[in-house]
């Protein structure tokens, strides 16, 4: 990860309509397109933890791969049921549509980012941006998204969690509450029965990832619906999700980074690529 450090970051509160706002970390890598994508990005933390920051790695390999990216703190835990954090972050991309050109450019084509539980949130702002109609998402990238509160998959077994006290079931409680059956789309897109439509998809999961088999799926099914995706699944042992919510502290940085970091990487620079300008025709008939 030794490219890390030439990428900047600044902390801001964008506001959001009502009055109300959002911390927010920006991430810009040393040079990039005058057109850069703006990427909102939304950490791991399985509906309950993390903080602004938690989110650094996969914010600095994306802005690493050209884009600006906004990182959100949303609203979690048992005080914020759905869809109160997927409400916030709505709002926080019609701001970011508003501040395009300052962020920016006005030229910019936005996307949603996330892992885990954010990848939930991400895939839940593309089937709104297409259901409401506000604001032209350009793509979306899911990174082992936890889609579907079943928790009934062959990869949560291997990584023996899948009962009723691991974080998983106590997120899906916290932001579910007495909706725990979780049929609504927009809070479990797993179950979503319509998909045609949405933004073009990039979908990663690793080896051992316990989200690897919903991710698939998703995959599956986002092609069985004729959106444009792109799938990958990277090399193991990763740790995801709990690896990706780590700081990056300087000693790291010296060491060889694990397998899945420079291929997270390279997906991620290929996937942007295609929606610079130069880059032609963003998606090719399948």
């Amino acid at each position: 990860m030794d490219a890390l450090p030439l990428t900047s970051c600044r902390d801001e509160t964008l506001p959001l309509p009502g009055g109300a706002s959002l911390p927010v970390r920006i991430y810009q890598g040393a040079t990039r397109h005058e057109a850069a994508p703006l990427v909102l990005h939304l950490h791991a933390g399985s509906f309950t933890r993390g903080e602004l920051g938690s989110g650094e790695q996969v914010a600095r390999l994306l802005a690493e791969a050209g884009a600006v990216v906004v990182d959100a703190d949303y609203p979690k835990g048992p005080g914020h049921l759905f869809p109160a954090a997927l409400k916030a972050l709505d709002a926080l991309l019609a701001s970011l549509y508003q501040r395009r050109s300052r962020l920016a450019s006005r030229h910019s084509p936005v996307l949603v980012a996330g892992e885990e539980a954010g990848g939930n949130l991400a895939a839940a702002l593309a089937l709104m941006a297409r259901d409401q109609g506000h604001g032209q998402l350009a793509g979306q990238i899911l990174i082992g998204p936890m889609l579907n509160p079943c928790l009934a998959t062959a990869s949560l077994r291997d990584a023996e969690t899948a009962d009723a006290s691991c974080r998983w079931a106590q997120g899906w409680r916290a932001y579910l509450g007495e909706c725990e059956g979780g049929d609504h789309p927009y809070a479990a897109p797993a179950c979503a029965s319509r998909l045609s439509g949405v933004a073009p998809a990039l979908v990663i999961s690793t080896e051992d990832d316990p989200m690897r088999d919903e991710s698939l799926a998703y995959a599956r099914a986002l092609k069985r619906a004729g959106v444009a995706v792109e799938q990958a699944l990277l090399p193991g042992p990763s740790g995801w999700p709990e690896v990706l919510m780590k700081p990056l502290a300087a000693s790291a940085l010296l060491l060889p980074p694990p397998a899945w970091v420079p291929a997270l990487r390279q997906r991620l620079a290929e996937f942007l690529s295609r929606f610079l300008p130069a880059a032609g025709p963003r998606w090719q008939p399948a």
